[in-house]
């Protein structure tokens, strides 16, 4: 009876992650824009930014998350909670949305859902833009964006797939980051 009600509790479980993954953007990358402009490129970068984390953090583990490759070294889980806190910027910047509690404590479903939903509000915010320069602002240009918090979240997805090869559990060898799905 107790193995049963294990088991049970298990699929459960594992069936509530696949429910809330079936609703979170970035399983694939979304179609590109008809046009080049400012925003769809920012928009696509960010883009691509999701898809890279949805997969790197895709079916992580307790293990994996806790896996710290050195005492010096950042944990996945570290790791995914500085990303956050790159997403939550990048979207204040871009937005009117309110900052986020980041000392809330979290589940990691609940860091990898806000993650990703702030990427692709922030996406869709800009992709129908012409011009980015009304994000620049007294502390800083729209630039600073780019090479700042949107370039060091794509260097820390790398770290979260090279963290969970670490710990057992490779990356997804069907994941396309060149045409933003997954291979047959």
């Amino acid at each position: 009876m107790k193995k049963s009600l294990l088991m049970l509790t298990a699929f459960l479980s594992l069936w509530t992650m696949a429910q809330q993954n079936d609703h979170l953007p970035y399983y694939e990358i979304p179609d590109y824009p008809e046009r080049y402009t400012a925003g769809a490129v920012a928009s696509r970068m960010i883009d691509g930014l999701g898809f890279r984390y949805y997969w790197a953090t895709e079916g992580l583990r307790a293990q994996d998350l806790n896996y710290k490759p050195s005492d010096t070294g950042r944990s996945s889980s570290e790791t995914i909670d500085h990303i956050l806190g790159l997403s939550n910027f990048i979207l204040k910047s871009i937005s009117k949305e309110d900052d986020q509690n980041e000392k809330d404590e979290l589940s990691f479903e609940e860091k990898r859902r806000r993650t990703l939903l702030n990427l692709k509000k922030a996406s869709d915010i800009l992709r129908p833009l012409d011009d980015l320069a009304p994000f620049d602002n007294e502390r800083f240009p729209f630039w600073n964006l780019v090479n700042g918090p949107i370039a060091d979240a794509i260097w820390h997805c790398g770290q979260v797939v090279m963290l969970r090869r670490a710990s057992g559990n490779p990356f997804n060898s069907k994941v396309s980051v060149f045409a933003g799905k997954l291979r047959e």
